[in-house]
C-alpha cells in the first residue's frame, strides 16, 4: 500500500509525499501517553510499532504528532450503542482497537475519544 502511494506521487509529478499515520500496535496500549509509544525504538533503532517502521524503512521523517487527529464527542448511549460498552463510571473507559481512553463524564452525560495520529514526509527523489 505505501509502495503504490508513493509510486502514484511520483506519477503525479510531486517530489514530496506527507501522509498522516496511525500507528498500528498503539491499540495494545491505550494508556501509554502517545509521545512516549511514538519515540519507544527496539534495540535496532527502529521503531517500537510496526507501521511506524514500515514508513522509516521507506525513508520516511515522522515531522510532528497531531494530537487531536480525530475527536469523537457523544451521549454515554450513543457509546454505549457505538462500541457495546457498558460506561458505568466517570473516568476512563478502555474500547478495543482504540488508541487511547475514553473520557466518560456520566454527570454531564457525555464521552469524548480523542485520537492522535502522526504526520511524515517522504522525500520521493
Amino acid at each position: 500500500m505505501l509502495g503504490a502511494l508513493r509510486e502514484n506521487t511520483r506519477r503525479l509529478g510531486f517530489a514530496d509525499l506527507c501522509a498522516p499515520l496511525r500507528p498500528t500496535d498503539k491499540h495494545r496500549e491505550p494508556l501509554t501517553p502517545f509521545a512516549d509509544y511514538v519515540v519507544r525504538r527496539r534495540s535496532d533503532c527502529l521503531p517500537y510499532d510496526s507501521w511506524l517502521r514500515t514508513h522509516v524503512r521507506a525513508g520516511a521523517n515522522v515531522i510532528k504528532i497531531a494530537p487531536h487527529s480525530m475527536v469523537i464527542a457523544g451521549t454515554i448511549a450513543e457509546w454505549s450503542a457505538w462500541t457495546g460498552l457498558s460506561l458505568p463510571q466517570s473516568g476512563h473507559a478502555i474500547a478495543p482497537g482504540a488508541l487511547s481512553p475514553i473520557h466518560v463524564a456520566l454527570e454531564q452525560d457525555h464521552a469524548v475519544y480523542v485520537e492522535p495520529n502522526l504526520w511524515s514526509h517522504h522525500r520521493l527523489d
